[in-house]
Formats: C-alpha cells, sequence, structure tokens
C-alpha cells in the first residue's frame, strides 16, 4: 500500500476527454461531439424529439458543445493556477479537516473495515456488518463520517465557497461544489481514506472492478441549493468504485436513484431509490446507472469520491469504451497509467 498522499506513479487522462460524454442540460442528453456533421447524424433525431427543432437551437447546442470543448482543453492550465492561487492566499476555517484522523471515522465504518482486513474475512462475513441496498445491483450503505466531522466539513467548504478563491466546476454535470485536489483536501483526507479504508471493503465488495487495486481517485463536493442545481440527470462515473456520502444540510427529497449497469433505462423500468442519511456513505460500482430525484427545500451536501484502477481501465476506457489514448494531467488525472514501452501520449485534444 502506497504511503498517503505520495504519487509514486504518473497518472494521465484518456484524450476522450474532449469528445465523449457532454451533458445538454436543456435536454437532458449526453452526447459524444467529433463536429457540427457527427452531431446531426447520430444525435439529429434525439435532439429534434426532445424540443430542439429550429436552427437557431441547434446552432445554441454547438456554440454550448464548442464552448465545454475550449473548457476541457484548458482545464489543466487552469486547474493548476486555482490551486497555486488557494495555497498561497486561503485561510482554512477548520484546519483540523486537513488530515484524517481516526475520531473523523464512524465507529462501524472502523468495524467494517477492521473485519475486512482479519485472516479469513470474506464477503458474507463482511455483509452482516454493512446493510445491503440491493445484492443484485451491488450497492451498499454503512455510517462512515460522524456527526461532529461532517459539520466540521460543511463548515470549511461553505467558509471557502464563501470566499474570494477561484473555483473550478465539480464535474460536467454539477455546476455548484468544490474540487477536493484544488482547496488541499485531497492528499492529507481522501487518499488515506480510500487507502487505509475503503481499498479493504472494496476488495471484497467488488474484487472484479478492481476493488482490492484501487490506486487513483477524483475527490469532490457536489451542493444542491434552491436557484442552484436541483437534481441530476441519469449517469454513469467514471470510475470503477463510487462512494457517496451525505455531508447535510437541512433539505426534503433529492433521493438517489438507480438503473441498471451501463445500459439506457426504458420509461417502464423500475429504479432504486436511495435516501440521504447524514454522515452515511453508499457504495456502488461506477458504470451503475444512477441520478438525484429533485430537491424540493433546503441545500443539501455530498462528498464524492470516484476510486479508479488502472490496472482496469487501462485495458478499456469506461467513458469511450475503447483502449485509451493517453493525454498528460496533473495529480492522479482520470486514473491511467502508461507501462514502460507503450506509445507516447497526446499533446492536446482535437475535434475530426
Amino acid at each position: 500500500m502506497a504511503s498517503p498522499g505520495v504519487l509514486r506513479r504518473r497518472f494521465f487522462r484518456c484524450a476522450c476527454f474532449c469528445s465523449e460524454n457532454f451533458f445538454l442540460p436543456r435536454y437532458q442528453l449526453h452526447v459524444r461531439y467529433h463536429g457540427e456533421q457527427q452531431l446531426l447524424k447520430d444525435y439529429g433525431p434525439a435532439l429534434k424529439s426532445l424540443g430542439c427543432v429550429s436552427p437557431e437551437d441547434f446552432q445554441q447546442v454547438l456554440s454550448e458543445l464548442n464552448k465545454e470543448v475550449h473548457r476541457r482543453k484548458q482545464l489543466v492550465q487552469q486547474a493548476s493556477e486555482r490551486k497555486a492561487i488557494i495555497a498561497r492566499s486561503y485561510r482554512p476555517l477548520r484546519p483540523q479537516v486537513y488530515g484524517l484522523q481516526e475520531a473523523f471515522l464512524a465507529p462501524e465504518f472502523l468495524a467494517a473495515v477492521q473485519y475486512c482486513v482479519t485472516p479469513g474475512a470474506d464477503l458474507p462475513g463482511l455483509l452482516r456488518h454493512i446493510e445491503t441496498l440491493s445484492g443484485e445491483k451491488r450497492i451498499f450503505r454503512l455510517p462512515v463520517f460522524t456527526q461532529d466531522f461532517c459539520q466540521m466539513l460543511l463548515e470549511e467548504l461553505e467558509h471557502f465557497e464563501q470566499s474570494d478563491m477561484p473555483k473550478g466546476r465539480p464535474n460536467t454535470m454539477n455546476n455548484h461544489g468544490v474540487l477536493l485536489h484544488e482547496l488541499g483536501l485531497d492528499e492529507p483526507l481522501v487518499t488515506p481514506l480510500r487507502e487505509r479504508y475503503l481499498e479493504p471493503l472494496s476488495a471484497l465488495l467488488y474484487p472484479d472492478c478492481g476493488g482490492g487495486r484501487l490506486d487513483s481517485h477524483r475527490a469532490f463536493v457536489v451542493k444542491y441549493a434552491m436557484n442552484e442545481d436541483l437534481d441530476l440527470s441519469l449517469h454513469h462515473d467514471n470510475a470503477e468504485v463510487t462512494l457517496n456520502v451525505s455531508l447535510g444540510k437541512d433539505f426534503s427529497e433529492g433521493s438517489l436513484y438507480f438503473g441498471d449497469f451501463r445500459q439506457v433505462q426504458g420509461a417502464n423500468l423500475k429504479y432504486l431509490e436511495v435516501p440521504h442519511l447524514r454522515g452515511q456513505g453508499v457504495l456502488h460500482r461506477g458504470g451503475q446507472l444512477h441520478g438525484a430525484l429533485p430537491l424540493e427545500s433546503g441545500e443539501r451536501w455530498n462528498l464524492i469520491i470516484w476510486m479508479r484502477a488502472s490496472t482496469i481501465r487501462n485495458q478499456l476506457c469506461p467513458m469511450c469504451g475503447r483502449p485509451p489514448e493517453l493525454l498528460e494531467d496533473e495529480g492522479y488525472g482520470d486514473g491511467f497509467t502508461r507501462e514502460e514501452g507503450e506509445p507516447r501520449t497526446v499533446d492536446v485534444c482535437t475535434l475530426t
């Protein structure tokens, strides 16, 4: 197991980052984008059925996609600049959260992890320590953080949100939240959480997904509030295993819902609805389709950790379904690694 916070390998992202998995909020549609003709050919009928009927509507879609391509091309440099400014100028409100302490973790979580590292531990034994939400979908829940830690972390996140520091978007679907690596919480908090605690759990729950070989992650906090992000459309994560922890605050509705594994659901299929419980985390495979129902009141924050196993994703990128074409990136990138003798990385995102 690697020492927390130390990157012993270089990590990369796939070139499909600039052409796959673009979300069009107005039409609640994910698309790939290689240019106008490809978009019209692949998605013209679907867009028309969803209300994109005039030339002006289609031009607006193209404008949004080209803007997003440009944003993604600039992402690495801008993220590095934001992180440097924050490290230099930001003063934390709750400095104690910048380092994982066992006191932050729920006793039930510690007991489950302790079982996992016991000789002879197996899946049936672990399932006696955690809640099975769906055996078929392999979705589980257990307490992760104490209430006190959830409150401290929320206070720190709100303090940062209200500051004049530069802030990046959590992902392509959420507009409000915090990227933990930019805030400086990644190495001291999330990395040891993954390495010491989440990997033993995932090794028993998801061995076929690389659960015992999780060597990188992307961690962020998403915020849902009235007049901001209210819900989240059905999607799958760029991860082998995902942990979703509810941090609070006071809110109503907004439950998670789960569908099938990497398959687009029909209108008649039933979903598994999972309400948020403060301090408790939901573990699921990254490829499990899921979303969030609309918030009806209040404000809620969730910590999301996309955990990655390079031994799995180096074979096929989970976003484009092809062998990854590597791009330079910072930190953990998107979890891809390059073995000795592999082709050199691509330098830029291009549209063809």
